[in-house]
């Protein structure tokens, strides 16, 4: 349809042209346009030199399209409300609120009390997600039949959304076991691994729901992050679970017991030895890590996006190896704007 559409402009074009010179100087109009148009398409036809892909990446244009797709379609994060208005200088600005208000029921004393809110306010700097360089060289873009530096770009647009949303489950996670953050540890059989330990279980998913009900936490709104490792022992618990609970076609289980169900593969983990949360980008320790599926109140939690830049350098500005690189600068964040009701199932040990 495009080409179409191409050929159709080429047309009127040279049509215009060709009428435009014979009026000015009265050649025939019919020379004119067969002429223009074997110009057209013999430019067409001609093979485009190599690394004009690259010659004609615009870092503003390219920005742009990272930011229009940096969506993270389909996933939690898509749930967590947005407050990119919010940042100054990759800077987000905002407030501990106060305590409630209390309700009074059929009161007959007046004046009724007042009390100001005292709020607190607070500015957090967004985290720094930078790309490393990939690198392009004229001769590996000699003769190529699709959009290398396209491609790349939407690598890197691919692994930002990836590390971003790695380290925001990991913010919304809590750090331990608390009054107002619940940890469930799972209580199920044994999973005879190496490192064995105790399978989720259905019950376990009831008692956080229960946790969260004592907290008063609101039903709508509720999310359940569920790691690869409680997602499988779900699906083990029996066949009339399975069927009522997972979906065959999309391989994904049903929302259930008040939350949304998202699985994501590379949350955060805890530490058997302190029985908190580790570090984020903590080295992998099979023997002490804890896997951890999270859970949180999407209405007390907020993301932003800030400042996104690309570095670019052309090949023509590196005579020696003849080859361009780029990479993306990207701010972004994602925390709890109140921790009650955050909280976390957390395998045990055996």
């Amino acid at each position: 349809m495009k080409t179409f559409a191409r050929f159709l402009t080429v047309i009127f074009l040279a049509a215009l042209v060709a009428a435009g010179l014979q009026y000015a100087v009265g050649i025939d109009p019919a020379v004119t346009f067969m002429g223009l148009l074997a110009i057209s398409v013999v430019l067409s036809i001609l093979p485009k030199p190599a690394g004009i892909a690259m010659a004609g990446l615009f870092p503003e244009l390219w920005t742009g399209e990272l930011i229009k797709k940096f969506r993270h379609d389909n996933s939690f994060l898509g749930r967590i409300g947005r407050k990119d208005n919010l940042v100054l200088n990759n800077i987000i600005n905002l407030a501990d609120i106060g305590v409630d208000p209390l309700v009074l029921v059929n009161n007959t004393t007046y004046p009724i009390a007042g009390a100001q809110r005292e709020d607190t306010p607070i500015a957090i700097t967004l985290d720094k997600f930078d790309t490393e360089n990939t690198i392009i060289t004229d001769d590996e873009l000699q003769g190529l039949p699709y959009d290398k530096p396209g491609s790349v770009i939407e690598q890197h647009r691919e692994v930002l959304e990836e590390k971003t949303a790695e380290k925001s489950l990991h913010s919304l996670c809590p750090q331990a076991d608390g009054s107002e953050t619940p940890v469930v540890f799972t209580t199920g059989a044994s999973d005879a691994g190496t490192y064995a330990r105790k399978r989720a279980q259905v019950s376990d998913i009831i008692k956080l729901k229960r946790k969260l009900d004592d907290l008063k936490i609101p039903q709508m709104g509720r999310e359940l992050v569920l790691c690869p490792q409680h997602v499988e022992d779900l699906l083990l618990t029996n066949q009339l679970f399975k069927e009522a609970w997972y979906d065959r076609k999309t391989g994904q289980l049903f929302d259930m017991f008040g939350f949304t169900i998202s699985e994501f593969m590379a949350g955060p983990s805890y530490s058997y030895a302190t029985q908190a949360k580790k570090a984020f980008g903590a080295a992998a320790a099979a023997a002490d890590d804890l896997q951890v599926s999270v859970c949180y109140y999407s209405k007390r939690a907020v993301q932003a996006r800030g400042a996104v830049k690309m570095y670019h350098k052309k090949a023509e500005t590196d005579p020696q190896n003849r080859q361009s690189e780029i990479g993306f600068r990207l701010y972004h964040i994602c925390l709890p704007k109140k921790s009650t009701g955050f909280g976390a199932l957390v395998s045990t040990k055996v």
